[in-house]
């Protein structure tokens, strides 16, 4: 199932290793805050524990949204970063 995590984390350093274990979920950045990928229930579970563990008692927010392929068919973008570049 894809999945989408998003999160909010003042500390620069805390913020940096959720990064990076999105990154070694093999999920891939989609905006500064926000990793996308395809990942099954046993291995979300597992990151949410991860980064958990990660925030400890830190400030932050972070969330996590399994999608479906049905709905993933829906899915649309604008993405006009590259209009007008030379």
């Amino acid at each position: 199932m894809y999945t989408l995590l998003i999160y909010d984390i003042a500390d620069d350093r805390t913020r940096n290793k959720v990064s990076e274990i999105c990154k070694d979920y093999a999920l891939q950045r989609i905006q500064w805050s926000a990793f996308f990928g395809e990942i099954n229930h046993n291995r979300r579970e597992e990151l949410m524990m991860k980064i958990s563990r990660t925030l400890g008692d830190k400030e932050g927010n972070i969330q996590l949204y399994p999608i479906c392929s049905k709905d993933m068919k829906l899915h649309q973008e604008i993405d006009r970063y590259g209009v007008g570049r030379c």
